[in-house]
């Protein structure tokens, strides 16, 4: 995965201004969204961060029994086989989301403008109109602006920029997909739509 709004440990300290170690117990306590790379080190998103430090002290030890307002993720993704082994990880993730699933642009597009999702994983390589153009509709409308965006493709980085390149704010996932990113990346969006709906009560 890369993103150009990922940070390390060390770097997140210095943005909270606290310790290594502190971001590493808010990290393991759930208070700070993170997930390892492949590597076994640490990346924490940039709007985790700064929804943590917006986050009133109050808040952020709010009560973690009380539920949550059930967060909207849309899968846009044509294989049938590919939809099955996402519905199936996220089912043992237990995140406080419901998901959609879309087998092809056109669809995802109406579903984006009829309920407006939080967090939109696409595909890119799609028959008819494809994941890059649901993405650079999405970045084509100010109202769209706080939605989560992921590219989840086969495609190399290299081919992606002859077609334009990652957009800036849009996560790139590697096919085949590192779970364990992909399920910190999804915490993270979740734990961030959480507090701003806590913060607007």
């Amino acid at each position: 995965m890369t993103s150009s709004e990922v940070y390390t440990t060390q770097e997140a300290a210095n943005m909270l201004g606290i310790s290594v170690t502190s971001v590493q117990q808010l990290v393991e306590s759930g208070e700070l969204e993170a997930w390892k790379t492949k590597g076994g080190h640490r990346r924490i998103p940039a709007a985790a961060i700064h929804a943590y430090k917006a986050v009133p002290y109050s808040l952020q030890q709010f009560d973690r029994a009380r539920p949550a307002r059930s967060i909207a993720i849309l899968v846009v993704e044509d294989n049938k086989m590919q939809r099955e082994i996402y519905a199936k990880k996220f089912a043992t993730w237990d995140l406080p989301a419901t998901v959609t699933f879309c087998d092809n642009g056109y669809q995802a597009l109406v579903e984006i403008a009829s309920n407006k999702p939080d967090i939109v994983l696409a595909d890119i390589v799609m028959e008819g109109i494809d994941g890059y153009e649901v993405i650079n509709t999405i970045l084509g409308y100010p109202s769209f602006s706080d939605m989560h965006i992921a590219i989840l493709s086969s495609l190399d980085e290299e081919t992606l920029a002859a077609r334009g390149g990652i957009p800036a704010g849009v996560v790139f996932f590697s096919k085949p997909i590192n779970y364990d990113e992909l399920s910190g990346y999804l915490r993270a969006c979740c734990a961030q739509k959480t507090r701003q709906t806590l913060l607007h009560k």
